[in-house]
């Protein structure tokens, strides 16, 4: 393939994919070489792909110091590039509702979803790292993802981080501010990032694409406002109201309180997104009915967690029935399973709720959450229990309540370690992995290196199913469905 200027044809790349013209051809020229160096006019190339070509600008603003060598710096230089493309804000939106109101609501997020991909916002080659793979168990088909799309930090960045004076703007990685924010060491660059404004329930909220997906569309809804996670009623209601204004999607929350929330407690917001996830697949196994609300058909779901549905067209129904359960939980303790609502009057309870639309029906999940620790288990009660965390110690949020796990980067090395192990090759598995190693050779007679890497993607999976039984508050044996039975009929008696 011929080469060609690497610059010129970038700039032409940025005419065909925006509103800018071939008038603007030297404003865009000059507006690269302000961020990557004069010297990258002489630069050839052979690529074609616009996020190629940028990538390629990077290292040129690296060779002319004007980019240092950490992923943020890079990353703020690749977000300014691909802002090129991107409308103002207003632009973004205007373009957005009126798809919205003229064409359909599915036109105007897929067409929103296809800017936030084409721009690099959406790190679709990051992403791609991913490793995936699905487990067949007793709740369904587990999805096991071994996180690789988000670079680590290196002790360069956190040297850089540290002498960088914290200036408190923008308060969260969430808050509106990060649009058009340039990002520094430690914050993500956000050149590139627009944001939807919608009404909801009377607040100003935004909608947004995850950067680093770890799923179909996954987005976020987030309060223009800087504030704490909080479930309430308001939440079941601004989640319903969600599904209807974004049609196709599913909506949930982390929950509020730590160790069963997610990684982000300090600003309200939402997840959701266009996946169907294996707890939705779940069936209900136990049919419950709730006094007064015959509109409203509930029941527990066959799920490794503590999961009551509910389903009715009715929506004022089910934020209603939905808020007297999360009440009811909140103060409920059942010593002989060891649920306490309260100590040294700290609460334990709360839940995580998905909303989604099914055969023309409203549907809440709500997932019972408790966030006790003790002794025996100082992460947590509720939580991965120490023989698991060789595989997942870190809090189990919406997005693995749904049966998805995300698992840290680490394990694809030493995996690959445990696999040696399996099949009798020189290995350094490390010693947290030892005994798990040595229960799967002991239950498999026939490991090969042909057939170790799938059966031991089968192991890892039962052991995520194990991470979610554990985060259960109310187990699946006997004794625990009783007492979950136990705990419905109290919000019954309410």
């Amino acid at each position: 393939m011929a080469q060609e200027k690497l610059v010129a044809k970038f700039v032409a790349a940025v005419v065909e994919n925006s509103q800018f013209q071939a008038l603007d051809q030297i404003y865009l020229t000059n507006y690269v070489l302000r961020i990557v160096g004069d010297q990258a006019l002489d630069a050839v190339t052979e690529k074609s792909d616009m996020i190629d070509l940028k990538d390629e600008l990077v290292k040129e603003a690296q060779n002319n110091g004007k980019c240092g060598t950490t992923h943020d710096e890079q990353d703020i230089i690749s977000a300014q590039l691909m802002e090129l493309i991107v409308p103002a804000p207003s632009v973004v939106n205007e373009n957005f509702w009126q798809t919205y109101q003229n064409d359909s609501p599915q036109k105007a997020i897929a067409d929103f979803y296809a800017l936030s991909k084409k721009s690099d916002y959406i790190k679709t080659r990051s992403i791609a790292k991913n490793i995936y793979f699905t487990t067949q168990t007793d709740y369904g088909d587990l999805e096991i993802t071994i996180n690789l799309s988000k670079p680590e930090k290196d002790p360069k960045q956190i040297a850089l981080a540290k002498k960088q004076k914290a200036t408190g703007y923008p308060l969260c990685q969430l808050c509106l501010e990060n649009e058009g924010y340039l990002g520094r060491i430690g914050h993500p660059a956000r050149s590139n990032h627009r944001v939807i404004r919608f009404d909801l329930l009377g607040e100003k909220w935004g909608f947004q694409y995850s950067p680093y997906a770890y799923f179909g569309e996954h987005c976020i809804f987030l309060d223009s406002k800087h504030h704490g996670m909080q479930i309430e009623k308001t939440t079941f209601a601004r989640l319903l109201s969600i599904i209807e204004q974004f049609p196709g999607y599913f909506v949930g929350s982390n929950a509020d309180l730590p160790i069963v929330g997610g990684s982000i407690l300090t600003h309200e917001h939402y997840q959701g997104g266009r996946h169907v996830f294996a707890m939705e697949q779940a069936p209900i196994e136990t049919q419950l009915h709730f006094a007064g609300f015959d509109q409203v058909t509930a029941g527990i779901v066959k799920w490794p967690m503590s999961v009551i549905r509910l389903q009715s067209s009715d929506k004022a129904a089910l934020i209603e029935l939905a808020d007297q359960i999360l009440n009811k939980w909140r103060s409920y303790s059942d010593p002989t399973v060891g649920v306490r609502a309260k100590s040294d009057n700290e609460p334990h309870h709360t839940v995580t709720p998905i909303a989604r639309q099914r055969d023309g029906q409203l549907e809440l999940d709500l997932v019972l959450r408790d966030n006790q620790t003790s002794p025996e288990f100082p992460d947590g009660i509720f939580h991965p229990h120490p023989d698991v965390q060789h595989i997942k110690q870190e809090n189990i949020g919406l997005i693995e309540v749904m049966g998805l796990a995300i698992l840290p980067p680490r394990l694809k090395d030493e995996l690959k370690e445990v696999e040696a192990y399996l099949v009798g090759q020189p290995n350094k598995i490390t010693d947290y992995h030892l005994t798990w190693a040595q229960e799967i050779k002991q239950k498999y007679s026939d490991l090969t290196a042909e057939n170790v890497t799938e059966i031991l993607q089968v192991e890892v999976g039962k052991v995520f199913a194990r991470v979610l039984e554990d985060a259960g508050v109310f187990k699946r044996d006997a004794t625990g469905q009783a007492a979950f039975l136990k705990f419905t009929q109290a919000v019954n008696d309410n």
